[in-house]
């Protein structure tokens, strides 16, 4: 049936037909399903107050608008079901053991370790892989995500574990959830002395949800206070049900710190994975699995932290992970140890990929390079549609409470740069769960890993975003040109601290703070020792003037190497000077800091009030 439009153009109405598109899809697509004109599209997109050019990717809500008004029924295709689509129209499918029932072999359990915060996670985790990963977090906290594989003796059997290392925080919901996703167990960590608490919960929530079978480690026995017996009757209420009470749940006692009954933890996590699950996959097929994290190397480019589930990866295969492709050209253990191959549960660091691959991407293993690259480059067509028709216009946080008041925005949009995957996706989850009522919404336009640069300032300028930094800086004129255009750059080291200035901007409460304004930077050309005074930069300097007695940063390759340093000495030819400025040579000592090279840039600043306005 036709119907009139526009200028006498004849359209396609319909009968209340099922269209099938994808996030992100343009008018152009549309016009291909109903055997339309685009242009005429445009012209009814006119008549109900939308600008909408034929090519541009438009919202969810624009496609409903259209086919509303022409009689159809839009059905926008998930991701996932996008994502298996793509993968069918290559032959290939993900999620399936291929072969018969004899090719399956065991293979290791992959364990989560969940919990509340300050009960002992990380701690657990650093006891049973015998290294510190604490010391060189910011603020103590877990920031990165990574896999590794432990082995225990059980039956006088050696068995090995498969351990996801995820960020400490249960704030963090969507990375939990998808943690537990790529998990056999879990282990809920319950301090002795606190009992359950509220992320305790939070975590039991999220394992049950999984549906994966829970350990329970009953942490800091050896701390004044401590009754095991007290988190076991406690945890009955939420259904677990410690095996000495007739339960199924195995509770172990242990102590991180000291070290206790680390052994029986491991052991109980075998048992459990023995009496509940059929831990088989095929290792003969080609490899697929999940990515873990990722992140930019300088010497080596991208290196991604992967998860063989099912196969098994070989140095030299052609893989695509998320929108990432390539042949691998190197692959390292959790030790850092080359290795050839690796199979169903071995979590391997992969060299060679195009890119950096999303933490909890798929991979899957192609017979071409051809392929692969046919794929990733449709999934990274897919994902810069769906962030284009996201886009709307910028904002900065000091005035976002004045804005939303005048009714001028409801939304906040974000980009976030960061040097791990992992760290980028959990701070995006946290951010877009923030309650802060229904008068706005925050939608994160884009988010990568690697220096904040001058294309990321591109899209906050067109879009009114906020730049969001972790653990790194603006790269090379990107800083001038977000001063210029006004693009709002904040840079956290911390997760939570990102999360309470964004809530806080929201809620219309932030405060007058200290404000950090840079005043110059130096290039390290030259490095020069003495005995006495440590490792001296012989510098260039870029911008500005750089200062005695003023805080700086190192940065290495765009990222952030040590924070809180003090210019303590500062030197022209023999002579001390209180200040050099830009385009002058010069010496600055970092007093006890002496890890510094060649290239490293000195960024110096200073912290002036700035009052609200």
């Amino acid at each position: 049936m036709q119907a009139p439009s526009v200028g006498g153009v004849m359209l396609p109405r319909g009968n209340g037909e099922s269209i099938r598109l994808s996030r992100g899809a343009s008018l152009t697509d549309f016009a291909e399903k109903i055997n339309a004109n685009p242009a005429s599209l445009v012209a009814v997109m006119m008549n109900l107050g939308e600008m909408v050019t034929a090519t541009q990717s438009v919202s969810d809500e624009t496609l409903q608008l259209l086919a509303g008004e022409m009689n159809y029924t839009v059905q926008i295709v998930s991701p996932e079901e996008e994502d298996r689509e793509l993968l069918e129209s290559f032959d290939l499918e993900f999620g399936e053991d291929e072969g018969d029932e004899e090719d399956l072999v065991v293979r290791p359990p992959v364990v989560t370790v969940m919990g509340h915060v300050d009960h002992g996670k990380t701690r657990l985790l650093d006891a049973i892989r015998k290294t510190n990963v604490i010391a060189g977090e910011a603020g103590g906290i877990t920031q990165h995500i990574g896999a590794y594989q432990v082995a225990t003796e059980v039956n006088e059997e050696e068995r090995r574990i498969t351990f996801i290392d995820t960020p400490g925080h249960e704030a963090f919901t969507a990375m939990r959830a998808r943690g537990a996703r790529s998990t056999d167990i879990a282990i809920l960590v319950v301090a002795a002395n606190d009992g359950v608490m509220p992320q305790t919960v939070e975590a039991l929530n999220h394992a049950k949800a999984a549906d994966v079978p829970i350990v329970v480690a009953v942490n800091k026995i050896d701390v004044e206070g401590a009754d095991p017996t007290k988190v076991r009757g406690q945890l009955t209420e939420y259904g677990l049900v410690a095996e000495e009470f007739g339960g199924d749940t195995m509770f172990v006692d242990i102590s991180a710190k000291q070290g206790l009954h680390i052994d029986s933890l491991l052991e109980a996590v075998v048992l459990t994975a023995d009496a509940s699950l059929d831990l088989r996959a095929n290792p003969t097929q080609d490899a697929q699995g999940i990515s873990i994290e990722s992140r930019l190397d300088r010497g080596r480019g991208a290196v991604a932290t992967v998860l063989v589930q099912r196969g098994t990866l070989r140095v030299g295969d052609t893989m695509v992970v998320g929108d990432a492709y390539g042949r691998v050209r190197a692959m390292l253990d959790d030790n850092g140890n080359n290795v050839a191959e690796a199979g169903p549960s071995t979590p391997v660091q992969v060299l060679g990929l195009t890119n950096v691959p999303g933490a909890g991407d798929n991979f899957i293993v192609v017979d071409e390079d051809r392929t692969a690259r046919q794929i990733a480059e449709k999934r990274a067509a897919r994902e810069r549609n769906a962030a284009f028709a996201k886009r709307t216009r910028r904002v900065s946080l000091e005035d976002l409470d004045k804005v939303l008041k005048a009714g001028e925005v409801q939304q906040l949009n974000l980009i976030i740069k960061g040097d791990a995957s992992g760290s980028v996706e959990a701070l995006e989850s946290s951010l877009l769960q923030l309650d802060v009522g229904e008068e706005v919404d925050i939608r994160v336009l884009h988010r990568g890993v690697g220096a904040v640069t001058e294309s990321d300032i591109d899209l906050a300028m067109g879009s009114d975003a906020i730049v969001i930094g972790f653990n790194v800086r603006a790269a090379g004129r990107a800083a001038q040109m977000a001063e210029r255009e006004g693009v709002d750059v904040r840079y956290y080291s911390v997760i939570y601290q990102a999360i309470e200035e964004i809530e806080a901007a929201l809620k219309g409460m932030l405060k007058p703070e200290y404000e950090e304004v840079e005043l110059g930077t130096a290039e390290i050309r030259e490095v020069f020792r003495s005995s006495k005074l440590g490792n001296i930069a012989g510098v260039l300097i870029r911008s500005g003037e750089v200062k005695r007695n003023t805080k700086a940063r190192l940065l290495r390759d765009g990222k952030v190497i040590a924070e809180n340093l003090n210019i303590v000495g500062l030197r022209r030819f023999k002579d001390d000077v209180t200040e050099i400025r830009e385009g002058f040579e010069g010496g600055i000592n970092l007093g006890n800091f002496n890890d510094i090279k060649v290239d490293d840039v000195i960024a110096t600043y200073e912290m002036r009030e700035k009052p609200r306005v």
